[in-house]
């Protein structure tokens, strides 16, 4: 049995500004894992693209897509399912708003069509982005990108009920079914996997981790985050640059 599991951020949180995890960070996972705890990636981010971090740490659980595809131990647990009849209105919508989607899962993904944003964006990810507005029909997709600045309102009231909003950055917003979020898919691994009645940590920075803060015993903000994570933290950690997650586990006592 665990004596405890910790749940991870990835931007902002776990990565350093360039989107990698610090030495150290990966050394305090390793010694987590020698003291039988738990290290769980809870990320929007989706499984291929994260997939040398979890070389790297050698962590193979994870909360990914905001919630919407869970595994533990390499394997999957759930897959949230957006359906055809949603990704189509949606695909539609987004083409009147002239807002580029992304379209993804566990495996690969594509985007509706190009922008300066989308350019940005998976560039900073490292990601090849690759346009192909009808990949969605032959898919599963678990998860969205919206391209907008400035939109949330009315894509939240065209698709009340069936899609949630979270804005991931300036250019895009987190698309995910209604009712998935990181706290949903952290509460179905601990029961899928029956550690329910394992204490629980979580790192986090952003607007996204503030559900996830709810579902876990002790959630712990970075000091680089933002003041809504800070404010529903039970410790505020140093930031993601300066060994933020070192000093979080170590002040908790979950390393020496």
């Amino acid at each position: 049995m665990y004596q405890a599991i910790v749940f991870f951020d990835l931007d902002g949180t776990l990565f350093d500004d360039d989107k990698n995890v610090l030495p150290t960070s990966v050394a305090a996972i390793q010694e987590m894992q020698q003291h039988h705890i738990l290290p769980v990636i809870a990320t929007g981010r989706n499984i291929f693209e994260i997939q040398y971090v979890l070389d790297a740490t050698g962590i193979d659980a994870v909360v990914s897509a905001n919630g919407s595809y869970v595994q533990y131990q390499g394997k999957k647990l759930t897959a949230a399912v957006i359906d055809q009849k949603t990704l189509t209105a949606i695909t539609a919508f987004a083409k009147e708003q002239g807002d580029p989607l992304g379209y993804f899962n566990n495996q690969g993904f594509r985007l509706s069509q190009a922008n300066q944003d989308t350019t940005d964006n998976f560039k900073l990810l490292r990601l090849d982005a690759r346009v192909d507005p009808t990949w969605y029909q032959s898919q599963d997709i678990n998860f969205l990108n919206v391209f907008n600045r400035d939109k949330e309102k009315i894509y939240r009231e065209k698709f009340a009920g069936t899609l949630s909003f979270v804005r991931n950055n300036p250019r895009a917003l987190d698309t995910m079914q209604t009712g998935v979020t990181k706290q949903t898919g952290i509460r179905t691994f601990l029961k899928e996997a029956g550690l329910e009645k394992v204490k629980t940590y979580a790192f986090g920075d952003g607007l996204n981790d503030l559900q996830m803060f709810d579902e876990v015993d002790i959630p712990i903000a970075m000091g680089n985050g933002v003041f809504q994570a800070k404010n529903k933290a039970a410790y505020v950690t140093a930031s993601n640059m300066d060994d933020g997650i070192v000093k979080g586990l170590r002040h908790f006592g979950l390393i020496q």
